[in-house]
């Protein structure tokens, strides 16, 4: 294949994948339905892990969350020990990217956070894959770490099933917490030191502007 005929290629899948973010992020300005099930506003802080992909989307869009106080891109689910990014990427921990989210339920709940991770943060019927990357280390997952937690989680995804509110199943794993092991520091607030690194610009940033679109009371500029 010549040079010229390669080139064109290229422009042609970025268009392709151009028009597809287009239409997913049109898709997730829309919020699903609230949880019908939930927990009871209480002062305090509480602690969440979810996998959602990579993790410097996850962790850029709960940062912009009220009542969220700190979100940390780390690996979970797996059983090795303190792993690092190279282990967990070659697929052999067990562990998903993650991030660990510590709030106040006084200001958001635990149902509510899952409703922007089931609405804008990712796509939860894509079974270990998101966007253009594979493996179960980018599985959708919510580790739940109090009987509170997981019943509202299956609540939520038979709420949400019920409703048919996606065109495929949801394959989100709602599995027990183990154990969290934060990331290397470069990837810490990915999103927020490389704005225009273009995996950001394609497959993250839209997240972060459907998150206003859609959750306009919830919405927040970094604290």
């Amino acid at each position: 294949m010549n040079r010229s005929m390669k080139s064109w290629l290229v422009v042609a899948a970025a268009a392709v994948l151009f028009l597809t973010v287009l239409e997913r992020s049109a898709h997730a300005a829309t919020p699903l339905p609230s949880p019908e099930v939930d927990e009871q506003p209480t002062a305090g802080t509480e602690t969440v892990v979810l996998a959602g992909g990579c993790f410097w989307g996850i962790q850029g869009v709960f940062e912009h969350i009220k009542g969220v106080k700190k979100v940390t891109a780390g690996y979970s689910g797996g059983n090795l020990k303190n792993p690092s990014y190279e282990e967990v990427s070659d697929g052999n921990t067990g562990h998903a990217e993650s991030v660990e989210i510590v709030y106040d339920p006084s200001k958001v709940t635990f149902g509510q956070l899952l409703q922007v991770f089931f609405s804008v943060a990712h796509d939860p019927t894509e079974l270990n894959r998101q966007g253009p990357d594979t493996g179960t280390n980018y599985r959708s997952a919510i580790f739940f770490e109090t009987p509170d937690q997981e019943r509202i989680a299956k609540a939520y995804v038979a709420q949400l099933s019920a409703a048919k509110a996606f065109s495929h199943p949801i394959v989100t794993e709602i599995t027990a917490y183990k154990a969290f092991y934060r990331a290397e520091d470069y990837h810490q607030d990915f999103m927020v030191h490389n704005p225009t690194y273009p995996y950001i610009v394609i497959n993250d940033a839209p997240k972060v502007s459907n998150l206003k679109k859609a959750f306009p009371n919830l919405y927040v500029n970094y604290p």
